[in-house]
C-alpha cells in the first residue's frame, strides 16, 4: 500500500489555504462595513492619516480590501473544485455528499431567514402586548409610535407595484433556470445556454428594481420621517429581511454567471453537472424566500 493508490470511493482533498483566506477576508470586510458606516476611531487632527483612512467613518477602503479577499477566495476555491471534478475525483459517493452538503447549507439559510420573518411576526401579532419601560429614552413617543400598525409615521411600500413586478421576475427566472437544467440533462447545450442567460438577465433586473425601490424609500423618507423617529425597528427589520434576500439574489446571480462561463467553455455533461444543479437549487431557494417575503412583509403585514 505504501507505493500504490488508495482504492476507495472517497476523495481526500489536498491542504487548502482558502478557508483561512476566506475567513480573514470576511472579517476584514465586516469590520470595513462598520468602519464605512460608523467608524472605529474618533478622528482628530492628531490621528494618523493612515489610521483615519482605514478606520475612520465614511472610508470604504477597508471594506473593499476584505471584499477583494472574499472574491479571490471564491475564484480560487471554485477553481480547485472544478479541477477536482475534471480529474475524476467526484465519484458517485463524493457527488452524493456534495448534494447533502448543499441541502444542509440551504437548510441553514432557511433558518437564517426565519429570524428576520419572526421580527415582523412579533411586531404585528404581539403588538398590543408589547412591554415598554420608562428606561427607554422617549417612553411616550415610543408608546405612541407602536399604538397602531403600521407604526405611526411609517408609510408602507405598495405591495402591488415594484414588489409585484419583482415577484413575477423571480417566478419567471425559476422557469428559465429549470428549462436550462432540463436542457442540460438531455444534452441540448444551446437551449441550456439560452435558459441560463435569461435567468442571469432576470436576476440582474430584479436587483436593479430593488435598488430603485430602496432609493425611493430613502428619498421619500417612507420609514424615517419625524413622526416615525420612534418606530425605527420597522425600517431596520424591513431592510434586513429584504436586503439580505437581495444579497442572496446577487450571490445567486454570480453563481449562475460562473456556470454560464463554464457552459460556454464546454463544461458540464448530462451525467455530471452538479455545479449547475447546485446553482439551480440555490436559485429556487431564493425564489421561495421571496414569495414568503412578498406575501407576509409586503401584502399581509402591509394591509392589516
Amino acid at each position: 500500500m505504501a507505493h500504490g493508490a488508495v482504492k476507495h470511493d472517497y476523495h481526500l482533498v489536498n491542504p487548502s489555504p482558502w478557508p483561512l483566506i476566506g475567513s480573514i477576508g470576511a472579517t476584514i470586510m465586516m469590520v470595513g462595513a462598520v468602519v464605512w458606516m460608523k467608524g472605529l476611531v474618533h478622528v482628530t487632527d492628531e490621528t494618523s492619516p493612515l489610521v483615519s483612512y482605514l478606520l475612520g467613518k465614511g472610508h470604504p477602503i477597508t471594506f473593499f480590501i476584505g471584499l477583494a479577499l472574499v472574491l479571490y477566495t471564491f475564484f480560487g476555491w471554485w477553481s480547485d473544485v472544478i479541477k477536482e471534478a475534471n480529474a475524476g475525483d467526484h465519484t458517485p459517493v463524493v457527488s452524493l455528499h456534495l448534494r447533502y452538503g448543499m441541502i444542509m447549507f440551504i437548510a441553514s439559510e432557511v433558518m437564517f431567514f426565519v429570524a428576520w420573518f419572526w421580527i415582523f411576526f412579533e411586531m404585528v401579532l404581539f403588538q398590543e402586548h408589547r412591554t415598554l419601560t420608562p428606561a427607554i429614552g422617549n417612553f411616550e413617543g415610543v408608546a405612541a409610535a407602536w399604538a397602531q400598525w403600521p407604526p405611526k409615521g411609517v408609510e408602507l411600500v405598495p405591495a402591488f407595484h415594484l414588489p409585484l413586478i419583482n415577484t413575477l421576475i423571480l417566478l419567471l427566472s425559476g422557469t428559465t433556470v429549470t428549462w436550462a437544467h432540463h436542457a442540460l440533462q438531455v444534452g441540448d447545450r444551446k437551449a441550456a445556454k439560452i435558459g441560463l442567460a435569461l435567468t442571469i438577465v432576470l436576476g440582474v433586473l430584479f436587483t436593479a428594481i430593488q435598488v430603485y425601490e430602496y432609493q425611493h424609500i430613502l428619498h421619500e423618507n417612507l420609514f424615517f420621517s419625524e413622526e416615525a423617529a420612534n418606530a425605527g425597528l420597522y425600517g431596520s427589520a424591513f431592510f434586513m429581511a429584504t436586503g439580505f434576500h437581495g444579497f442572496h439574489v446577487l450571490v445567486g446571480t454570480i453563481f449562475l454567471i460562473v456556470c454560464f462561463i463554464r457552459l460556454l467553455n464546454g463544461a458540464f455533461t448530462p451525467k455530471q453537472h452538479f455545479g449547475f444543479e447546485a446553482a439551480a437549487w440555490y436559485w429556487h431557494f431564493v425564489d421561495v424566500v421571496w414569495l414568503f417575503l412578498f406575501a407576509f412583509i409586503y401584502v399581509v403585514f402591509g394591509t392589516l
